[in-house]
């Protein structure tokens, strides 16, 4: 299975709208647009996972620069995350040091 990563994606676009692009390549295993866990609203990016890798590199180089909805997408092979590193941008060290920061004023 390969994952690969779609940037740049507009943020209307839709699973069954980013399944229909890749698949004109090959079978699609799944289609993931992720979402801001706050807001719920789409946050430019998707994951689609294709079983073959010889599909999964025609789609990314075939499609790879291409335009959705007036924005060109990025495409690539998705890269996994390095062992321990923060979600959502945010670094574990300034949640503790916030959480630190809380304590200390309600503490008296």
């Amino acid at each position: 299975m390969t994952r690969i990563f779609v940037g740049n994606l507009p943020h209307a676009a839709t699973e069954s709208e980013v399944l229909s692009l890749f698949a004109r390549y090959g079978r699609v295993s799944s289609v993931q647009i992720k979402t801001d866990p706050a807001t719920s609203r789409p946050r430019g990016f998707a994951f689609v996972t294709m079983p073959s890798m010889e599909d999964a590199e025609e789609a990314i180089v075939s499609l790879s620069k291409t335009t959705m909805n007036g924005r060109t997408l990025t495409i690539n092979e998705a890269q996994a995350r390095p062992e321990g590193a923060p979600r959502n941008g945010s670094s574990s060290t300034s949640r503790n040091s916030a959480l630190a920061m809380f304590g200390a004023l309600h503490s008296d």
